[in-house]
Formats: C-alpha cells, sequence, structure tokens
C-alpha cells in the first residue's frame, strides 16, 4: 500500500467531466459548512435538513426521519432499467478540532474527524448531477445519507426502517476518504476489506488492602496483568495463522494509592478480525481465559462482550466493475490499490449482507499540503480535490450499472 508520506498522484482532470468540475467550488462549500456545525450519531438534524434543503432545490424526491436522522433520495433515470444504492455516512466524532482553519468546527468538542463531510459532500453531488442528466443513466438511483456510523451504528435501523426497498435496491457502493491513501489513488478490493468491530468489557473483583501486606490479599492489578498477558495467546495460539485477527486491551484501571492494592481492576478492548467464521469465537474464548485465571488467583470477574459490526465484504461482480471504473479515472494503473484492507470496522457491511455491493477508499491525503494526518485526530483534514475525484467515480459506478 501506497503511504500518506507519498506525494499525491496527478489526477487527469480531462477525466473528470466539465459539468463535475464546475460542482468541485459548491462541493468545498458544503463540505466546509457541514464540517463547521458536526454532530454526533442520531443528532444529526441540522446536516439532515442541509441534505434536504439542497435535495428540495433540484426536485430530487426523497424521505427524511429514516431511522431519526437518516435521509433516503431518490433519483430516477429516463429510461426503466435497476436499482443502484449509494450510501454516505453523516455523523461527527467526539473529539475537540485543533485545525487552524476558517471552517474549523464550531461546536466544542465534535469535530469531523473522519471524512463524514466530505462523504456528504460527494454525494450531494454525485445527486446534483444525476438528477441533471437523467438520459445518461437507466433505472433508479437510491442515495442513501446514513446517521451513526462511528456508534452505535445506523445502517441496520436504516435497513430496519425500509431504505432499501420501495424500490429494492439491487446492488450497493459506498466510498471513504482515506488519508491512508494519497489524492489521485483508489483502493478497491473484493472480498473482505474491513474487520468486524467487537468489544469486551472485564471487571476483575479481587480483596484490597495495604501494599506492605500481600499475603492478606487478591491483588485485581496482578490478576489483569496475567488476563492482558494471555489474552495475546489468542492470535497466536487459537487463530488460524493463515488468518488476520488482533485482540487489543485498550483500557486498564485499578488503584488510586502507591501503597494500597487495589481489590477492582477494569479492561476493555476491541476485538478484529476478517473471516466471519470466528464469529462468537473470540467472545468465549476471551470469557475462558477470564474465568480461568480468576479462578487460579482465587478472584472472581463480570464480563460483557458487545458485538458491533460484523466484517465488509465485497462482492466480485460488483468490485469488478469499481475496479473499472477507477481503471477509467485514475492517471495511471499504479493509481487503482489492491492492499488496501484495514483492521478499521464499518458498519456499511450490515448493507453488503444485504446486496451484492461494493466499499471502497478514496485517496485523500496531501503531505504536501500537510493533510496527512491519520483518522480520528485532532488535525485530521483531507485534499479537498478528492470530492470532484469521489462524484466522477460514483457518476461512473451508476453509468456502468445502470447502462441504457
Amino acid at each position: 500500500m501506497l503511504a500518506t508520506t507519498d506525494p499525491p498522484l496527478p489526477i487527469d482532470r480531462s477525466r473528470i467531466r466539465p459539468a463535475i468540475q464546475a460542482l468541485q467550488p459548491q462541493m468545498v462549500g458544503w463540505r466546509r459548512c457541514i464540517h463547521q456545525r458536526p454532530e454526533l450519531g442520531f443528532k444529526e438534524w441540522l446536516t439532515a435538513d442541509f441534505i434536504s434543503q439542497r435535495l428540495t432545490d433540484w426536485g430530487i424526491e426523497h424521505q427524511t426521519g429514516v431511522a431519526e436522522t437518516g435521509v433516503v433520495a431518490v433519483i430516477e433515470g429516463d429510461q426503466p432499467g435497476p436499482v443502484l444504492g449509494i450510501r454516505a455516512d453523516m455523523d461527527a466524532l467526539p473529539i475537540q478540532e485543533e485545525n487552524p482553519v476558517p471552517y474549523c468546527s464550531q461546536h466544542p468538542g465534535v469535530m469531523h474527524a473522519c471524512g463524514h463531510d466530505g462523504h456528504v459532500a460527494i454525494a450531494l453531488g454525485t445527486a446534483h448531477y444525476l438528477a441533471h442528466y437523467r438520459h445518461s443513466f437507466a433505472g433508479t438511483v437510491k442515495i442513501i445519507f446514513q446517521p451513526a456510523e462511528e456508534g452505535p451504528g445506523g445502517a441496520k435501523p436504516m435497513i430496519e426502517a425500509g431504505a432499501l426497498t420501495q424500490p429494492q435496491v439491487e446492488a450497493m457502493i459506498g466510498l471513504h476518504l482515506w488519508n491512508n491513501l494519497p489524492l489521485g489513488t483508489v483502493g478497491v478490493r473484493s472480498g473482505a476489506l474491513m474487520a468486524a468491530t467487537e468489544f469486551f468489557y472485564i471487571t476483575v473483583q479481587g480483596k484490597g488492602g495495604h501494599g506492605a501486606l500481600p499475603h492478606q490479599t487478591v491483588d485485581s492489578i496482578v490478576v489483569g496483568a496475567q488476563i492482558v498477558n494471555a489474552l495475546q495467546t489468542i492470535v497466536a495460539r487459537n487463530v488460524d495463522p493463515t488468518k488476520s485477527a488482533v485482540v487489543t486491551v485498550g483500557e486498564f484501571h485499578a488503584g488510586s494509592a502507591t501503597n494500597v492494592i487495589a481489590d477492582v481492576a477494569r479492561l476493555n478492548g476491541t476485538v478484529r478480525y476478517f473471516d466471519a467464521h470466528y464469529g462468537g469465537f473470540f467472545a468465549q474464548r476471551i470469557e475462558q481465559i477470564v474465568a480461568g485465571i480468576c479462578q487460579s488467583y482465587g478472584a472472581t470477574y463480570q464480563f460483557e462482550y458487545q458485538t458491533l459490526y460484523p466484517p465488509v465484504i465485497n462482492d466480485e461482480g460488483m468490485t469488478d466493475l469499481v475496479r473499472s471504473v477507477a481503471l477509467s479515472v485514475v492517471e495511471t494503473s499504479a493509481g487503482v490499490v489492491p492492499d488496501c484492507h484495514t483492521m478499521g470496522g464499518e458498519d456499511m457491511s450490515f448493507f453488503l449482507q444485504e446486496v451484492p455491493g461494493c466499499y471502497f477508499f478514496l485517496g485523500s491525503a496531501n503531505a504536501e499540503k500537510y493533510l496527512a494526518y491519520p483518522h480520528h485526530h485532532p488535525r485530521f483534514d483531507f485534499d479537498e480535490t478528492a470530492l470532484g475525484f469521489g462524484v466522477e467515480m460514483f457518476v461512473r459506478c451508476v453509468e456502468a450499472y445502470c447502462s441504457c
């Protein structure tokens, strides 16, 4: 995979049609307006209203309030044909922005630190183009503006609310602006693209006491440390070495004084894997380890496990379509990056469980402009040139799938 420190690849602007190039200043304006007013999951009222106003201005049929704040737009071509869905997430993160830019977040402690503001702008640009060039495709395009991707997850509630029906979506595409790839690249691969996302919460109950008298205690920190070490053996010794998985303890809280043995320790973490075969395995194995260690030390425990998102699995046929489109848009074949899968999670996975589809990465980093901070960083930002690039990708995918 290309690194974000690599210079951006050249974009042949002749491959981005003039009508989309003309939209670039507006898309930058839309993106920056949304960036200034970030909202957390299921609270995207301002963002949804902004989307609805644009769609109304362009005469695009749409439904608001889907799964609370979601918006679903329907654009019909001049001829009957298949139904393709396009998904764009629109929520922000609980992060205080540190970017010294005029469009910095105006909502303290909330920031678009993952590019969802850009996803909305690209989807709006796609809607604008398709509504004005309905003769260019047959069938129907449904654009799904989804809340709460960052958690607790808005895709499943939107599906349950009927976002894929009336008309029935037959295939899905979506993109993620990706600062792990430089501007001018597209990351696309069939099969597993992003990992399952699961969380565990462990409370170890020991017996506290004086730090000088450990024989009178059950040291929860010692027990917790043994658990941390033992959990690392799951991937090393229980997972097929040809598969990929991660078990990470991200929090370890215990104790409040230097001379006191803590009676309670809390360990929280995450599990990631690509192969759906491991669904349910990690929850069982982690608790087995916790139970065994606690019993051996005379401690007790509480264990909670949360399964958030399944892995993102791209359909081979739809991936071939997106790859062929990418090859027609990027400057060189080196700009289409197959080695782009990540242990990050995404609830686009729920849509891809319902219909065949492809989720892909759109390179957005430009280290030369200091636009290469990683996702979820308080200085995250991206090269807005990627907006027009993204619309061209979506429009060409529509034309390829819904060909007249």
